[in-house]
């Protein structure tokens, strides 16, 4: 299964709620692109199948690069909102770079989920391989300003840095272009298996942001991201060589998320 462009109605922005079981990915909750406006649909587009016990998010070996002028790197992710200018505008979305970014393909306004604080914990089982990174965020919508662009990362999960013998969780704050935030982030080694299936969880509002992995408060921060935010799950390939066909798909699973917006 590719990506699909069945937006349908659009939930209430108080709930998101999702155990995957298919047979087809909920529109109501889910953008099955990466960030779709600055680079094409053929790009941008997730590819996922369900298997028991979630959807597998996979990286298949005639994958395009998402932006070729970024380099190698591939991308298959869901999020829960989207947001960007017409076509040449140089607003939209998680703007990694600030030179000559544009907008590549108009999207239309989605707020599926974007609270402006709440709780989220999303169950997942990450990719062992050394390519490959799975990551969670809470991303600014960025919608009323540029500004409210900061991130919330539950968890950045790199293959190499997981395994039985525990795993390293990078996790935290990062500031991007919102000046009222100070990037934060901390590499935590836990005695868990992040290739089996674990929790990754945030609590945010006006005190701060607490996270957590199977329910233990792991990281906690004063700063404050008082705007509305998007949630995104990826897998991520980040190709160091020659991308031998018997190597793929690479995949991780996404168990479940779950999410409450709170006032």
């Amino acid at each position: 299964m590719h990506g699909t462009d069945d937006a349908g109605p659009a939930r209430p922005a108080g709930r998101l709620d999702d155990t995957f079981e298919g047979p087809a990915l909920d529109g109501t909750q889910w953008v099955d692109h990466y960030l779709p406006h600055w680079t094409t649909p053929e790009r941008s587009a997730a590819r996922y199948d369900f298997v028991p016990g979630g959807l597998r998010l996979r990286i298949d070996h005639d994958q395009p690069a998402w932006r070729p002028e970024d380099g190698e790197m591939r991308v298959s992710n869901l999020q829960t909102g989207s947001w960007a200018g017409p076509a040449n505008a140089t607003r939209g979305q998680h703007r990694h770079r600030s030179d000559g970014l544009v907008v590549r393909t108009p999207t239309p306004a989605r707020r599926l989920w974007t609270p402006s604080a709440g709780e989220v914990e999303v169950v997942v089982t990450a990719s062992p391989d050394p390519t490959c990174m799975v990551g969670i965020w809470l991303v600014g919508f960025e919608e009323s300003s540029p500004q409210d662009s900061g991130e919330i990362c539950l968890a950045e999960l790199f293959g190499d840095r997981v395994g039985p013998g525990g795993s390293t969780v990078r996790l935290g704050i990062k500031a991007h272009h919102d000046p009222r935030l100070e990037t934060d982030l901390a590499d935590v080694r836990l005695p868990i298996d992040a290739t089996a299936r674990h929790a990754y969880a945030a609590r945010w509002d006006a005190g701060g942001v607490r996270l957590l992995v199977d329910d233990e408060s792991v990281w906690t921060s004063v700063q404050v991201l008082a705007y509305p935010l998007q949630l995104m799950i990826d897998l991520f390939e980040f190709p160091d060589g020659p991308r031998d066909p018997e190597h793929y798909p690479k995949t991780a699973v996404l168990r479940s998320a779950e999410g409450t917006a709170r006032s």
